[in-house]
């Protein structure tokens, strides 16, 4: 969008309500917005990864980032949904006879309504991923923050774990870029791991034998990678990548190597094989799929997908498995031979349900999805315990049957709904419409909804031009998209999925 000087000012009619107008003050760039008859100043880029807001669009009073779905409240710059988490800025608007006039003022920032937070006892969080930081972020931005403790198996503070497979593995983000804000108020344990949970007398139980009382639990414990099952496996060259101390052991070894072997061609696996060729190395995927991707996005994403990987020098193995890797080769089961220097596997994860389990909460069945039953409240069998992120099996009201997501914005969402229901700030059941994305190179998948297979698929567009949107269908009727290069159609089926 062009941009205007909003400091000559503009008239007041061409900030017809809802539409996102481009300028700058000295230099600072904003967007304005009308939002029931009232001019709101913002800054211009998302506080997450700097996306330009005046290309995304307006929704119920919030402004949403056109590249992952973050979204600021109009009015007051709240981040109030994930990814982000720091505000908006906001400016001194003066409207006066037909004209709009903004300064570089920055006004004060608005505290979030309900910060005068209701007694909730004593809040304990089993896991600091997306869900459980972004549970505990949001109780304690509302002033909840003393009634909450945060436990994290890792040693480390909360970080944005998407970047472990791509910027900070690339070697394009530091440690500092992924770090998540410190919940204010929150007691954080971080390397330490709880081993059960005494429902009877609402405790849970670190290894180390003590224990931390609770009036509600949070179970968030996310989900680990599965073990490939090739000889050779257990080798110390052998990676994942989920963490980021998965990331340092792979970077270390990267300085030393030249050639890798990928094994998955997963959104991760990919990912994985960007951000290495990014640091140099030759790499060569091996898959049991035929096409990468083909079973959630379809074979023509996938076709696309590949393509640009091998443009940029990576090698593909299709429809076959490591059968061995001895350090310097894989074998494969079709009897070809692939020299590396390391192996990372991405052949997916499993829900981490064992303290679940372990704690007599009803389970969700494998043909279900699998992970912990949950009602429309994130409630488990136990009132007193809910479950978030990568666990939690949610009934889905669009689609009619419950579902698991595996995905970090869902993950944040998931957990920001659920302090502001143990806030009281909202009615009905956890709906939210899922949301992922991509990253290759320079291309960028979006995709909203969720459907259990790719086979009932339209596409619009050209995938090979890598402008194209797939719509996908589940018991005919459309429930998810995936896009390239079409970011205002993404978010506004995000938001006419919210409205159905």
């Amino acid at each position: 969008m062009a941009q205007r000087d909003l400091a000559g000012g503009i008239a007041a009619a061409d900030l017809a309500e809802g539409r996102i107008v481009a300028g700058a003050v000295d230099g600072t760039d904003m967007v304005l917005v009308r939002h029931q008859g009232r001019v709101c100043a913002l800054s211009a880029v998302c506080t997450h990864l700097k996306a330009p807001l005046a290309d995304g669009i307006v929704v119920d009073g919030t402004i949403r980032c056109p590249w992952h779905h973050a979204r600021f409240d109009v009015q007051t710059g709240e981040a109030v949904g994930a990814p982000a988490f720091k505000p908006l800025d906001r400016f001194e608007v003066i409207e006066k006879d037909g004209q709009v006039h903004v300064s570089a003022t920055k006004l004060r920032a608005e505290m979030p309504p309900g910060t005068v937070a209701p007694d909730l006892g004593k809040v304990v969080i089993v896991g600091a991923g997306g869900a459980g930081h972004a549970c505990a972020e949001m109780l304690a931005r509302h002033g909840a923050g003393a009634s909450v403790t945060l436990i994290g198996d890792e040693g480390q503070p909360p970080y944005d774990r998407t970047f472990c497979s791509k910027q900070y593995l690339a070697g394009k983000a530091d440690r500092a870029a992924m770090a998540l804000p410190v919940p204010d108020g929150v007691t954080l344990h971080t390397g330490v791991r709880v081993a059960a949970i005494d429902r009877a007398a609402r405790t849970a139980a670190f290894e180390d034998g003590g224990t931390v009382p609770y009036d509600t639990l949070v179970l968030a414990t996310g989900a680990a990678p599965i073990a490939p099952d090739f000889y050779g496996a257990m080798r110390d060259d052998v990676h994942v990548v989920r963490t980021v101390a998965d990331a340092d052991r792979l970077i270390a070894a990267s300085v030393q190597a030249t050639r890798a072997i990928v094994v998955g061609s997963s959104y991760i696996g990919l990912e994985v094989a960007a951000s290495l060729i990014g640091r140099g190395l030759a790499v060569a995927v091996v898959s049991d799929s035929d096409v990468p991707l083909e079973k959630t996005a379809g074979a023509e994403i996938g076709a696309m997908v590949r393509a640009l990987h091998v443009s940029k020098g990576v090698t593909f193995h299709d429809a076959c498995r490591v059968a061995r890797w001895d350090g310097t080769t894989a074998t494969l089961t079709d009897g070809t031979s692939v020299p590396g220097d390391l192996v990372v596997v991405g052949i997916g994860v499993a829900p981490r349900v064992d303290l679940a389990e372990r704690a007599g909460l009803v389970l969700a069945e494998k043909a279900e999805g699998g992970g912990v039953r949950v009602d429309d409240q994130l409630r488990t069998s136990d009132p007193a315990i809910h479950a978030i992120g990568d666990i939690a099996n949610v009934p889905d009201r669009r689609s009619g049957h419950p579902i698991r997501v595996e995905h970090w914005v869902v993950a944040q969402r998931m957990g920001q709904w659920l302090a502001r229901h143990l806030l009281g700030q909202v009615d009905g059941g956890y709906d939210e419409v899922p949301f992922f994305w991509s990253g290759h190179y320079d291309l960028s998948l979006r995709y909203v909804g969720h459907v259990t297979s790719a086979d009932e698929r339209r596409i619009d567009g050209d995938a090979s031009a890598q402008d194209v949107a797939v719509y996908f269908d589940e018991d005919g009727r459309e429930q998810a998209v995936l896009t390239a290069g079409r970011d205002i159609l993404s978010l506004e089926r995000e938001r006419d999925w919210e409205r159905r």
